[in-house]
């Protein structure tokens, strides 16, 4: 056991899945921590869209 875990320590192979494993989780956290204002901003963004389409008259 103590082989493998030497062995899996020194392969750097997985090194580049391990990386992008922790900036997700990283991404992940910040969405999490702020989710109430994103929502808020993305329910801004989606109600000015539908005043926008309803402002529109069609011809």
């Amino acid at each position: 056991m103590k082989k493998f875990l030497q062995t899996l320590w020194k392969d750097e192979s997985a090194q580049g899945a391990t990386e992008y494993i922790l900036m997700l989780v990283i991404v992940v956290g910040i969405a999490m921590m702020f989710k109430n204002q994103i929502r808020s901003i993305i329910q801004g963004k989606v109600d000015q869209l539908g005043q926008s389409i309803q402002s529109v008259t069609p011809e």
